[in-house]
């Protein structure tokens, strides 16, 4: 991939009633948002795993002209760290991220002028469609990438993946969930063919995803409190979270997207968008992860055509094409 130089970047005071510290929110941004065309805010997964998986997605600007918004969410990467409220379940919870996401997109004055589109990945696959429910002024799409319609549904995912896992990798995620012992060489073994076979289907892990476990690693509060100690052994924050009731009330036209070989984000759990959200197009990508725009140079050209077309669509008659359900 080429090397982005971002047009824009700083960071944004995010007040957080409940704790006595000034925070931030990191963002840059890709392209020039004075061009008329609504923007694209990108909220990356984890939680905790920060915005370099991706910038990519800068390349949409210069084939789209689709200005192109990053952060890093509180807790991770160059935004204000929380490490003293690790195991805090109820200050990490969904709607610090949604408040953190509107500080965002108010900051930026984005609910005004041509408005913005909203991509939510993974972890930020909860996060976007939470807000849209919210029928926020200014949003014209939403994106939802292998995100899930529920934390339960999320958990069958990945119970549905180490079922499919060779005996001796399922037989070490299920010793150390019950252990607890998350350090021992055979669930190490497991889960880094879980990475390579679901998570991003390399041979190798790209260097964006590195960064993104990395920041995960370095620093656990998020993670941790949220999800729990793996993502076979859950019992963090996000327990019995769920935007199913929510997704009627979303009006902006919808795009999902999964992979064949998902994690969280498997059909199952892609479901509840599709019959409940008003207008929607489903898409899954064959031979796909859950990190296709980083697992092959032809998946990352599907999803850029995916969602380049989705978000600046074609006209016909000087009318705008509509998405079907």
């Amino acid at each position: 991939m080429p090397a982005y130089s971002p047009s824009q970047e700083g960071t944004i005071p995010f007040n957080v009633p409940s704790i006595d510290k000034t925070c931030h929110t990191y963002f840059k941004v890709f392209g020039e948002l004075s061009s008329g065309i609504p923007p694209l805010v990108c909220i990356h997964g984890g939680p905790g795993g920060g915005h370099g998986t991706l910038i990519p997605f800068a390349e949409l600007w210069t084939r789209y002209k689709i200005p192109i918004i990053l952060y890093d969410q509180i807790g991770c990467g160059l935004s204000t760290h929380l490490p003293e409220t690790g195991g805090d379940k109820g200050f990490w919870q969904p709607s610090l991220f949604i408040a953190e996401l509107e500080n965002l997109i108010g900051h930026l004055k984005l609910h005004d002028g041509p408005g913005f589109h909203l991509y939510g990945r993974s972890f930020g696959g909860y996060i976007a469609p939470a807000y849209a429910a919210g029928r926020p002024r200014g949003l014209q799409r939403l994106i939802i990438a292998s995100g899930s319609a529920s934390k339960e549904l999320s958990i069958q995912s990945f119970a549905e993946v180490r079922d499919m896992l060779p005996t001796e990798h399922r037989n070490a995620i299920v010793e150390a969930a019950q252990s607890g012992d998350f350090e021992s060489s055979a669930y190490k073994s497991a889960l880094n063919h879980f990475i390579t076979t679901y998570l991003c289907r390399t041979d190798a892990i790209p260097p964006e995803l590195q960064e993104a476990l990395k920041n995960m690693d370095d620093d656990k509060t998020v993670q941790h409190t949220m999800n729990g100690p793996s993502p076979f052994a859950q019992n963090g924050s996000m327990i019995g979270w769920t935007t199913i009731p929510l997704l009627p009330k979303i009006n902006a036209p919808t795009l999902i997207f999964n992979g064949e070989f998902d994690t969280s984000g498997r059909d199952i759990a892609q479901v509840p968008f599709f019959e409940l959200i008003p207008r929607v197009r489903w898409v899954t990508l064959n031979g796909a992860g859950h990190t296709a725009h980083l697992e092959s140079e032809e998946l990352r050209e599907q999803v850029f055509k995916l969602m380049g077309e989705f978000l600046v669509p074609p006209k016909f008659d000087g009318v705008e094409s509509v998405v079907q359900s």
